[in-house]
This record gives structure tokens, C-alpha cells and sequence, in this order.
């Protein structure tokens, strides 16, 4: 393997988080990006189906909660649609020419 795609890899693999589901199932995601509002860091995340290509479906945006250890977040789900409303516009401005975003109904 030439040293550019071992880093691309490399870089790839530093860009997935595995989260547990509410059935306690590890779920993996790729980071895309942190994002400020109001004062608090949410986090926006694409879920990668399970053939390890990614789900070109619906982000997922969590809060993120600093824990005891300082190494460690904890990202919880956010309930407030105004707040997810308004997280994904920054996101969406931010990346408007990376992606394509088709707004769903």
C-alpha cells in the first residue's frame, strides 16, 4: 500500500465514532463536523449502513456533554426541533458547496 491511501485510510478511520443504540447495538458513524450554537457543541454525524458504505440518508446531530474524564464526551439526542432546525442550517451553510443537500418534506 503506497503511503497517500494508508493515510487516507488512516484518516477515514480517525473520522468514525461508534455509538450504542437504545438497544445497546454499536452503531458507526462518520463525523462531519462540530458545530456551535447557543452557547453548547453539537455534533453532526452520518450513519454508515452496515456494508461500511455510507448511508446517504438523514444526519444525525447530538449535544455534546463533557463527562468526569476529560478525554472522554458524552453526545446526547436533542429534542428541541428548533434547536436541530437551526444546528443544521449552520451545517448547511458551512458546507454548501461539498454537498448537496435536498431538503426533505
Amino acid at each position: 500500500m503506497d503511503e497517500n491511501k494508508e493515510l487516507e485510510l488512516n484518516e477515514e478511520l480517525n473520522n468514525i465514532i461508534i455509538l450504542n443504540d437504545e438497544n445497546g447495538d454499536e452503531v458507526q458513524f462518520e463525523f462531519l463536523d462540530l458545530v456551535e450554537y447557543d452557547s453548547e457543541e453539537y455534533v453532526v454525524l452520518l450513519p454508515i449502513s452496515a456494508e461500511g458504505e455510507e448511508d446517504l440518508g438523514e444526519v444525525v446531530i447530538l449535544r455534546v456533554e463533557d463527562t468526569e474524564n476529560e478525554e472522554e464526551e458524552s453526545y446526547v439526542s436533542v429534542d428541541d426541533e428548533e434547536t436541530l432546525n437551526e444546528v443544521f442550517e449552520i451545517f448547511k451553510e458551512k458546507f454548501k458547496d461539498e454537498f448537496n443537500f435536498v431538503d426533505g418534506e
